[in-house]
Formats: structure tokens, sequence, C-alpha cells
């Protein structure tokens, strides 16, 4: 399978990766998030700039990824706006939603990550690229796990839109959804498009986010403090079991 680089990182081999979010309101709580994902030894931190008080004013989204990438040293950045549709905090024009996603990229964010089913998406996505930075096409649904096809299909949609890696993240109400999310990673991680990133949310779908290195999913999210979505395991938590199950794949193999 095609790997990506998100800064130092590799997604689409080996252990998946723990992203931990940050989803603070104010700069100095922004701050504070970053430097415990960077004590969790986060392989990725998310900034789910949706929470930002000043989320639309690009110069305080420039200086706060500036402020972000000195606390956090190393570690790869994500920029995300979650909107409200998707369980987000954000409810924006389209334009807008495009010029901040851009912003991101041209401000020295790692990775952006683009919500497919918005209508400015294949816009944001090529204005993401046109600054060579990769990005994460996603679709969440809060409510339901849809219907497998319906789930494959818009995977196919971030791939024909340009999307470097796929993401889906879905609502279980039954051990049979969180089963069906497990055999669609398999099967878009089959086609080879690239990296596939997938969860079922909630206490019901907690082991698809143990599970990647299994089913094909390149990358899960971890919290250190507050989570940014329901089922989210504790950063040190997560990687101690991806640990003891890659460990053990490999004496296996």
């Amino acid at each position: 399978m095609r790997t990506v680089r998100i800064g130092g990182v590799t997604l689409g081999e080996g252990m998946p990766r723990i992203c931990i979010p940050v989803t603070g309101v104010t700069a100095q709580q922004i701050v504070q998030g970053a430097r415990a994902a960077q004590e969790a030894q986060a392989d990725i931190c998310e900034w789910r700039a949706d929470f930002f008080e000043a989320l639309e004013d690009e110069t305080a989204v420039s200086r706060m990824i500036a402020r972000m990438r000195e606390t956090l040293g190393g570690i790869p950045l994500l920029f995300t706006i979650r909107t409200r549709a998707e369980g987000g905090q954000a409810t924006l024009a389209p334009e807008t939603y495009v010029r901040l996603n851009v912003c991101a990229a041209k401000s020295g964010a790692d990775c952006v990550d683009v919500e497919i089913l918005q209508p400015g998406a294949r816009e944001a996505l090529e204005g993401v690229h046109a600054q060579g930075v990769p990005a994460i096409a996603s679709s969440h649904d809060f409510e339901q796990t849809p219907p497998s096809q319906e789930l494959l299909a818009r995977i196919e949609r971030m791939w024909a839109s340009g999307a470097d890696i796929a993401k889906i993240a879905v609502m279980p109400r039954s051990a049979q959804d969180v089963l069906r999310l497990l055999e669609v990673t398999q099967e878009a991680v089959r086609a080879q498009r690239g990296p596939v990133v997938t969860m079922s949310m909630g206490r019901l779908g907690g082991v698809s986010r143990l599970a990647g290195e299994t089913f094909g999913s390149a990358m899960t999210f971890g919290s250190a403090g507050s989570a940014s979505a329901p089922g989210q395991i504790d950063a040190r938590t997560l990687h101690a079991a991806l640990s003891a199950l890659h460990g053990e794949a490999q004496r296996r193999a």
C-alpha cells in the first residue's frame, strides 16, 4: 500500500500511529493541550481548531499554529475544523471553510483534514495540496453506521477528490456494525489507494481503536485529558495496548 508522510511520521505501515487531539478554546488552553500531547508522546497532534475562539481570524490561526509547533517540537501537527454537521463546533460558509484550511497549510500545518461532504471539499483539498501539504479527507456519522456500500462510496469519493488519506468515523448500534466497519476497512485497504483511518465510536466500538494493525487502519485517536469524540482511550493506555499487540504479532511471525 502507498504510504504517506505527515512530517516525520509515516502512515500506512507497521503499528497504527497515535493522534492526540487538542480542543482548547483560548490560546493558553491550546498550548496546554499541545504540551499534554507532547508529554504523552503522541505520534501526531491534531488541533481541533473548531473550538478556537478566534477561528475565523487567519492571523490568529497562523500564530496559533506557530505556537503549537514550537510547543510540540518535532511532533507533526494535523489541522482540523470539524463542522457541526459532523459532530464539531464550527458553522462556516463554504468559502470561509476553504480559506481557513488553506491558511493552515500555508502557516505550517503538516496535514489538513477536509470533510469530504463539505460543499468546498475539492477546492480545499486542491488548495492544501498547492502548498505541498498532504490532506486527509474525512466523513463522520455520530448517529449510525451507514450501509457498507455507502461507506465504500464515500472512501472512493475521497480518493477521486485527491485525498492522500481516507478517514471514516461512525457510531455503532450493535456489534455487527463494528464488524461491518472492520470489513469495510479491509476492503478499502485492499484497493491500495493510500492509508485508511477508520473508527467505530463509543464504548461498543472501542475494539476498532485497537485493531488497526490487524484490519488496516493506519491511525487511531487517543486522549491526553479531555476526549474529542466518544470512546477515545487514554493515549498512554492505548500505546501500551497497541505495543503489546504489535509485539505479540511480531513474535508469532
